[in-house]
């Protein structure tokens, strides 16, 4: 028998586990090879299928079942919804820094007007600033409600767009840029003759007010439709917010025909306009004091009535159960609620439920959990609102607020899909003369439906007012140049169809 000395025995017992672990390392390294090699070729046949489906899709008509997982996967992580235009190559005139004021739908036509005003004057644009200090006080920023990426992409051949001023222009670095409201309603004039020499000057100019800052009318036909350019197409909400929607408007659908009622009978609104009408005298109170705690609104008396009386005034839950009924709204109808909290809560609701009873809202359809992402922030729950708004079968809004003409205009442009511009002034004097027995309920109907026989957001032109912009028809309602191919659209308008000025 061979008798090993320690020392061959010690070599032996070291030789072993190094080859143990050569023998491990190698097995690694061949998994390694086999698991990158399949990835590769993985991606490869589904890149290969995503376009070979694209120019031939019925060619994998069969395969519907094995493919549509991977296709999207491949949607979102490999292959953009639409191929990137070449950036549009210009000399830059300087930066544009924008603070948007207002509510969500105001911010957005903001939004829209900025990125034209920048293409008009060869300016870099800064990612919009959202209001974070008015009455909603929602800390959300530009990328918590819409989709950078894509708005930034979507638009790089007409406007560069940055995430944030370069380092140079911070006030860290001793740079004091020029901070201006630019003048409402104004036309490319007076961007290109009093805006644009400013920024020989000052490199970088802050608008920080950009509330109706652009003209509804006279503005160059591809201005006005790269306004509509970004509002259709480049503003897209987060996927988190498009898919929520989504999810409230297929639930909505399984269960029949909806209307959407955009009830604007919220806190805010009756503070800042001073309708009180349907209110207790402890509630109008507690209005006139939320209006003077915030410096700008108006700081006045106003009389309700008087306002009311001129159409003025959003209106109340009762009363637009009365003008739903009288409009022929059968009463099974769902009736989606598009609003935040309703001032008086389920009291002030109670009528409009014993009309409707199929009432819903956002809470009540989604579960708590989510909807708490959401939570206390006012226009992340106002874009979903917006998603069903814009889906319903009608909608309805009750006051003539900027979530009513930019639901209304994306609506048109969606194929004037059935809107109720409701004739306030001519309602509230139709609701008084009926509670007070003059009208019996048959002729407050036929009155109510015959009154709104052209104002169901059919296709009309959008009726110019000269030197009066605020009481014109608004850009984002109608914004009939993004509706038709040709530059007149004289083929689809007729010379005598306008939109009312009530």
């Amino acid at each position: 028998m061979e008798v090993r000395s320690e020392s061959e025995v010690v070599r032996s017992e070291k030789v072993l586990p190094l080859q143990a672990q050569m023998i491990q390392r190698t097995r690694l390294k061949v998994l390694f090879i086999r698991v990158c090699s399949s990835i590769l070729i993985w991606t490869c046949l589904v890149q290969l299928i995503a376009v070979w489906e694209l120019y031939n899709p019925r060619w994998f008509s069969g395969f519907t079942g094995y493919t549509t997982k991977m296709s999207v996967h491949v949607e979102e992580t490999l292959l953009s919804p639409l191929p990137l235009l070449p950036p549009r190559n210009y000399t830059n005139n300087g930066f544009l820094q924008v603070s948007c004021n207002g509510g969500l739908n105001q911010m957005r036509a903001a939004i829209c007007d900025m990125v034209t005003i920048a293409r008009l004057l060869n300016l870099t644009l800064v990612v919009p600033e959202l209001d974070k200090t008015s009455f909603w006080a929602d800390p959300s920023n530009f990328d918590d409600i819409f989709d950078v990426r894509h708005f930034i992409d979507s638009l790089r051949d007409e406007v560069r767009i940055i995430k944030r001023l370069p380092k140079r222009f911070s006030r860290r670095y001793g740079y004091q840029l020029l901070e201006m409201p630019p003048v409402s309603w104004s036309n490319e004039k007076y961007y290109l003759q009093q805006i644009l020499p400013l920024f020989s000057k000052h490199q970088v100019i802050h608008f920080n007010r950009t509330d109706t800052r652009l003209a509804n009318n006279g503005i160059p036909l591809e201005l006005q439709k790269l306004r509509c350019r970004v509002n259709f197409q480049a503003l897209k909400f987060t996927p988190d917010i498009e898919a929520l929607g989504e999810k409230l408007v297929r639930m909505l659908q399984e269960r029949g025909p909806f209307v959407a009622l955009h009830l604007r009978y919220e806190m805010d609104m009756l503070a800042f306009s001073g309708c009180t009408h349907g209110c207790t005298e402890e509630e109008a109170e507690e209005l006139k004091r939320l209006r003077y705690a915030f410096p700008w609104w108006r700081e006045k008396e106003i009389v309700s009535e008087e306002k009311r009386s001129q159409g003025l005034c959003p209106l109340t839950p009762e009363e637009a159960a009365l003008i739903l009924q009288a409009l022929g709204f059968d009463k099974d109808i769902q009736i989606y609620i598009a609003s935040g909290d309703i001032y008086g809560g389920e009291r002030r609701l109670a009528s409009l439920r014993a009309a409707f009873p199929k009432i819903v809202k956002k809470d009540m359809l989604l579960k708590p959990g989510e909807l708490q992402h959401f939570q206390n922030h006012s226009s992340q729950m106002a874009a979903l609102d917006f998603i069903v708004s814009t889906a319903s079968n009608v909608f309805v809004p009750t006051y003539d607020g900027n979530m009513a003409k930019v639901v209304e205009g994306h609506r048109r442009y969606l194929g004037f899909k059935k809107t109720i511009r409701l004739y306030r002034k001519k309602l509230v004097e139709l609701l008084d003369l009926h509670q007070n027995g003059t009208l019996t309920w048959d002729e407050f109907t036929a009155t109510v439906r015959q009154s709104h026989e052209g104002r169901m957001g059919q296709l009309a032109r959008r009726r110019v007012i000269a030197d009066k912009p605020k009481e014109e028809d608004y850009f984002y309602a109608n914004p009939q140049e993004c509706l038709c191919e040709s530059k007149t659209c004289d083929d689809l308008f007729g010379p005598d169809n306008s939109t009312a000025v009530q």
